[in-house]
């Protein structure tokens, strides 16, 4: 897939508080009319070799403390030396989508409204929406104490869904069988929703909006659910370029929310439930897809996705011009623990793999690794093309097995003479 350099546009300014396929390509191909705007909280977020590889951009930094409104002031300044001023805005970030949205708004540029970023941030709210625009979702109900739950679970059977009402990939989110599953969660330290476990098969589409309009729409499989990948299940989404895909009406259901939201342009990200031929919305952003998921419809549809996606932030729009139809999807490599890293698998051997069209591994031995309890934690991941989704799935699970990272735990500190001398409890 050829990627042409295009010329320099409307100025861009995109938030980057983690690096990304996206934020690199734009890095790489947009720079002559790109601007950063970063956030010092998320600076740690931000590894050295990515601060080195975007140094060449112009970043704007909202510092720490400092009221909103006048860091708008300083970056109002501070733009006025630019060669190419934004004049259109991007966030591809979910946890900044809303005080992202509100520097673009003080400072002039395209942005969503406080009630959109509600919709699409607060998980309630946003199946309120659902409901009130005539969708099928799953039964829910903001909470806040076991008692709450228990109601809830009574009337619509377990296992049901917990999660904060703002969280994304999984983080916090939990499936609960009984009242033990409750121990371990703080339920003061957030805002939080619970919701009917649905059956059936879990898709995910993406769009690109311009003006209002819905120019296409990508299906995603989804071999297993983000619930049992947080649980250790194969972490994949697969682009189906070709063979069978949802049996709903994909397109319908993004235009419904999209007009229904009010959504004049951007990449949208939608996850939805198949049950007995209806479609059950069950959460929508107006983000850059996590993983590498935008990428594998760039692969499956043979077209420059992030080009496009660029695109539609700066107003242009893209040619969809797509090439050789098939499946890609993302297999995401495992990261068991945390611990310094002392033998992997090379890129070069997932490469010689069948169907393997992509890796990249993040990890070398003698590097430390940190894991989480997060959907996309990851130690790297591989493309995998096929004719279906069945084929990919298939020589995705032949990855796995081949696959290997071993890593040594933190040693435990030693207790120093005084903590020694103590007796034990």
């Amino acid at each position: 897939m050829s990627v042409a350099r295009a010329a320099a546009g409307p100025g861009l300014l995109m938030a980057d508080d983690r690096a990304s396929s996206f934020t690199r390509y734009a890095a790489r191909h947009r720079s002559r009319d790109l601007v950063l705007l970063r956030f010092e909280e998320a600076r740690g977020d931000l590894a050295p070799d990515y601060l080195r590889e975007t140094a060449h951009l112009p970043a704007f930094w909202v510092r720490e403390g400092v009221p909103l409104e006048a860091e708008a002031d300083r970056y109002l300044d501070w733009i006025a030396d630019l060669p190419v001023p934004p004049t259109r805005f991007c966030n591809p970030s979910e946890p900044r989508q809303h005080v992202a949205q509100r520097f673009a708004a003080l400072v002039g540029l395209p942005h969503l409204s406080e009630r959109q970023v509600r919709w699409v941030r607060d998980k309630a709210a946003m199946k309120d929406r659902f409901r009130e625009l005539g969708l099928r979702t799953a039964e829910y109900a903001r909470v806040g104490t076991p008692a709450d739950i228990e109601r809830f679970a009574a009337a619509h059977r377990r296992p049901v869904v917990l999660k904060p009402v703002d969280s994304f990939a999984c983080v916090d989110t939990y499936l609960l069988h009984g009242p033990e599953d409750l121990r371990t969660v703080d339920l003061t330290a957030r805002e939080w929703m619970v919701e009917e476990y649905l059956g059936g098969t879990e898709w995910e589409a993406c769009a690109l909006v311009l003006g209002g309009e819905v120019l296409d729409v990508w299906p995603s499989a989804m071999p297993c659910r983000p619930l049992d990948i947080v649980g250790g299940a194969m972490n994949a989404n697969i682009s189906v370029g070709a063979g069978p895909g949802p049996g709903v009406d994909t397109a319908a259901l993004v235009r419904r929310v999209v007009t229904g939201m009010g959504i004049d342009h951007g990449y949208v990200h939608m996850e939805f439930f198949e049950i007995d031929g209806e479609a059950y919305a069950g959460e929508v952003g107006v983000r850059m897809a996590g993983c590498e998921i935008a990428a594998n419809h760039g692969h499956a549809y043979g077209f420059d996705v992030f080009g496009a996606t660029v695109d539609v932030y700066t107003g242009r729009r893209p040619a969809l011009a797509y090439g050789r139809r098939r499946c890609v999807g993302d297999l995401l490599l495992p990261l068991p623990r945390s611990g310094t890293v002392s033998r992997v698998t090379s890129r070069e051997e997932l490469l010689a793999l069948p169907g393997v069209i992509d890796a990249v591994v993040r990890f070398a031995p003698g590097d430390r690794a940190a894991s989480r309890r997060a959907s996309h934690n990851a130690s790297g991941h591989v493309h995998v093309e096929g004719d279906t989704a069945a084929e990919v799935e298939k020589r995705m699970r032949y990855v796995l097995e081949a696959f290997s990272i071993e890593i040594v735990p933190p040693a435990r500190r030693a207790p120093d003479a005084e903590e020694a001398m103590r007796p034990s409890a």
